[in-house]
């Protein structure tokens, strides 16, 4: 099965253009406000995310603060704020990288990949990744969650 990302962006042409870069290696979905990208997050728990910094309302920064607060999937930051400042706070933020704009296609692909490796690698450390997968059921002890055929289950407390 390919992995999901998740991208976050309120250009229209440009999410069409990563979509279609990426459809040969991942699946992808997108949302272009905070809100349908949380939903989209919560409802699919995407592999990784791609957001850009200059979304409309809430900035990419502040996006990925609020994410950080309830989950620790990967975060690549794809914009075209080059400031070394902007770098550093958003690396600090949570950021598992950041890409500037234009970027070429073959380095965002392989930085999208070795992201996706160091975290299958940190499961792997832990010797239980705690995900475990049967028949279309994924529980992930690692964040208290459960999706059959890729869909979240909302379970009760105990």
């Amino acid at each position: 099965m390919k992995q999901l990302i998740l991208i976050i962006d309120d250009d229209e042409n440009y999410k069409l253009d990563l979509q279609l870069l990426l459809k040969k290696d991942f699946e992808t979905i997108s949302a272009d406000t905070l809100q349908m990208g949380i939903k989209l997050l919560n409802k699919h728990s995407p592999d990784l995310i791609l957001l850009d910094l200059m979304i409309p309302v809430i900035s990419g920064i502040e996006v990925c603060r609020i994410i950080r607060t309830t989950s620790q999937v990967p975060i690549i930051m794809l914009t075209a704020k080059d400031a070394e400042i902007d770098k550093v706070v958003g690396l600090e933020l949570g950021a598992d990288d950041y890409v500037t704009k234009p970027y070429s296609s073959r380095e965002l692909i392989a930085r999208i990949k070795a992201v996706l490796r160091r975290g299958n690698l940190d499961d792997s450390l832990d010797g239980d990744s705690g995900i475990h997968v049967v028949a279309g059921i994924k529980l992930d002890t690692g964040k208290h969650q459960v999706t059959i055929n890729g869909e979240v289950v909302a379970l009760p407390l105990k």
